[in-house]
């Protein structure tokens, strides 16, 4: 028995049936409504006060997709979906803090402390 043959049974045990072209089909299909759907939403004035939340949602739907299928996530091991779930979750809360430093921000300099007229 040489190195390679006692590492292929390993190997093996975390190979997976990846999804045919058929539900590679689909996804595209879904990622074409979901970028129609984005579109649509841009131009409709009645969701404008929830335009912004709206395409995130959706963007972040696309963002699911691709990763899990085109990036083969989905059926790789966990780990590698904890690590990149990780890697999503720090990115956010840091965007998420920016943003409220910087709401913060405007609201003291724009309506606590004016500028003199």
């Amino acid at each position: 028995m040489t190195v390679h043959d006692s590492a292929a049974p390993a190997m093996h045990e975390h190979e997976h049936q990846h999804p045919g072209s058929r539900t590679y089909i689909i996804v595209a299909i879904v990622l074409s409504i979901i970028t129609a759907l984005e579109v649509s939403v841009f131009y409709l004035k009645f969701i404008q006060p929830v335009r912004v939340e709206t395409l995130l949602i959706l963007s972040f739907a696309k963002f699911v997709l691709v990763v899990g299928f085109f990036m083969h996530l989905k059926m790789d091991d966990p780990r590698f979906r904890w690590m990149f779930s990780a890697g999503l979750a720090v990115a956010t809360a840091v965007f998420v803090a920016l943003l409220a430093m910087m709401l913060t921000h405007v609201y003291t300099v724009a309506i606590v402390h004016p500028p003199a007229s």
